[in-house]
């Protein structure tokens, strides 16, 4: 790193580039310039994509991903990672390996699995590879019902014991969004490293399929720069949750 001076704290987004600027790296950066930090990206895939469908998808060179995360860290201080799209079991390897020399700070990790219009977005085969090489640097995770299902096993009506026990298992923080589940009130579940569990609860938004997509990047990268701000991580959740549904 040189030791350049950012005026606010930096945080690097790695994920996916979305064409139509509702998800993926273009909404962090967009959350992180409304919650005052300095974004930097990493782009894993060039997606052809629109709030309905996703039409096509180009990963990038691991060779041009790892020069781009050399490069915000060869100059940035970075105080918090946060990760979306992975595309695949070798861009997570690569960018695990790349986080355990470079990053000791706050890493913020958005599963991303499918897209809000039912498009895959990461290899099946990567699952493995997310949970056993990528998580363990995490600070926190924040997976939908159905990622937590595909990821954890944690299946329907969850109770706090198999929530403090998939925590325990993966040794990170998981704030277990409710947006997928059912009825007018909406609530998602935060437990820490050690159990101590949130809830922050909100009525289902009214929300059309644009104002929908994407809305798991900005609450994660909301939770990210509050985090860069030193936000205990409850206070973080809340905040971002609160910034997400106004």
């Amino acid at each position: 790193m040189n030791g350049a001076v950012s005026a606010h704290p930096v945080v690097l987004s790695i994920g996916g580039s979305d064409c139509s600027g509702g998800a993926g790296i273009q909404a962090d950066l967009r959350v992180f310039e409304a919650l005052q930090v300095r974004g930097c990206s990493a782009t894993t895939a060039l997606t052809a994509q629109h709030p309905e469908a996703v039409l096509r998808i180009e990963p990038v060179s691991l060779a041009q991903l790892d020069a781009e995360i050399h490069a915000v860290f060869d100059y940035y201080d970075v105080a918090v990672v946060k990760t979306g799209m992975l595309v695949d079991a070798e861009h997570i390897a690569l960018v695990s390996a790349l986080l355990s020399q470079l990053h000791h700070g706050t890493l913020v990790v958005d599963p991303v699995v499918i897209s809000s219009s039912g498009a895959a977005l990461l290899d099946q085969g990567a699952i493995g590879t997310l949970t056993k090489a990528l998580l363990p640097l995490a600070t926190l995770v924040t997976p939908n019902l159905d990622e937590a299902d595909m990821l954890f096993g944690l299946r329907g009506a969850i109770a706090d014991a198999a929530l403090i026990d998939a925590v325990d298992r993966i040794d990170c923080a998981m704030l277990l969004k409710g947006g997928h589940g059912d009825g007018p009130l909406l609530i998602d579940r935060l437990c820490e490293r050690g159990g101590e569990l949130h809830e922050f609860s909100h009525p289902r938004q009214q929300w059309d399929i644009e104002q929908r997509h994407g809305t798991g990047c900005r609450l994660a990268s909301a939770i990210s720069a509050n985090l860069a701000h030193a936000m205990p991580l409850p206070l973080a959740a809340q905040h971002a949750i609160e910034f997400l549904q106004g």
